[in-house]
């Protein structure tokens, strides 16, 4: 499923329109993103988690020659799956 068809189900479950419920999922991940880009934890409780978590410095090797090359200290995006989400896929 791809967005549009994401905001079009949206849109017929909420019984909205399309360019409404494709403003409020644009807004939801506009959130989430300034909320963990500022730090703080976006929990969406039984469906899903979104943190930032500090990755270490490590060594890394260059696919083409082989090489050995550090890789700096950073951070990620980290996306949990809560318990109705798992169970979801389960099925």
């Amino acid at each position: 499923m791809n967005k549009g068809e994401l905001v079009a189900a949206m849109a017929d479950a909420a019984d909205v329109s399309q360019k409404d419920a494709g403003a409020c999922l644009d807004a939801m991940f506009e959130t989430i993103a300034a909320q963990v880009s500022a730090g703080n934890e976006v929990s969406i409780t039984g469906w899903m988690k979104v943190t930032k978590a500090n990755t270490s410095a490590r060594t890394g090797r260059n696919p083409q020659t082989g090489e050995a090359i550090q890789v700096a200290a950073g951070t990620r995006t980290k996306v949990s799956a809560g318990s109705k989400l798992k169970a979801a896929g389960k099925s």
